[in-house]
């Protein structure tokens, strides 16, 4: 009987051992950065339901960046052809965050808004299609091959692109 609780006392080490680096690997696996691959098509969705509609995501211009503590901010660009032109000037995607953070010193809570550049502003509104707030975007001319939308490390913060345009995000 002494035999067998040694067999069982050395397999539950085993376990969770082997737990513990399961564990340990997938934390490992949820970096803080801006995510690629199977981690972005993870959590960026296919459709987006705004201001009474609901577009199809973008997923070549989607992106998705994880915080410190594991929270995701993912935004993207939709298609609003079925829009009407003036919520189609304002609006271009959506942006959904899982955590609190600043847009140009801008506080957003979590939750899912829609975004757009336009007219030298960004723009987030609440998926009814109100005004949140809006910040000046800046300009980045040495940008070399802009794409339609895109988000850039920049030391501690990110930059949202979309072309040359962009904002700062921080999401620690």
């Amino acid at each position: 009987m002494k035999t067998w609780s040694r067999y069982f006392v050395v397999a539950a080490v085993i376990v969770c051992m082997a737990t513990a680096l399961v564990a340990q690997d997938k934390a490992q696996d949820k970096k803080p950065g801006v995510l690629t691959g199977a981690d972005l098509k993870l959590v960026v969705p296919t459709t987006y339901f705004f201001d009474d509609l609901v577009a199809p995501v973008q997923v070549r211009n989607a992106v998705a960046i994880r915080a410190k503590d594991g929270k995701v901010l993912t935004a993207g660009l939709v298609d609003t052809s079925g829009y009407s032109t003036d919520v189609a000037q304002k609006y271009q995607g959506y942006l959904i965050t899982s955590k609190k953070i600043t847009i140009e010193g801008q506080s957003l809570n979590p939750g899912q808004y829609g975004m757009g550049f336009a007219n030298g502003k960004f723009r987030v509104m609440d998926v009814g299609g109100n005004d949140v707030f809006s910040v000046d975007s800046k300009m980045d001319d040495k940008l070399a091959r802009p794409v339609p939308f895109k988000a850039v490390a920049d030391g501690s913060s990110y930059r949202l692109y979309a072309g040359k345009k962009y904002v700062t995000v921080n999401v620690d």
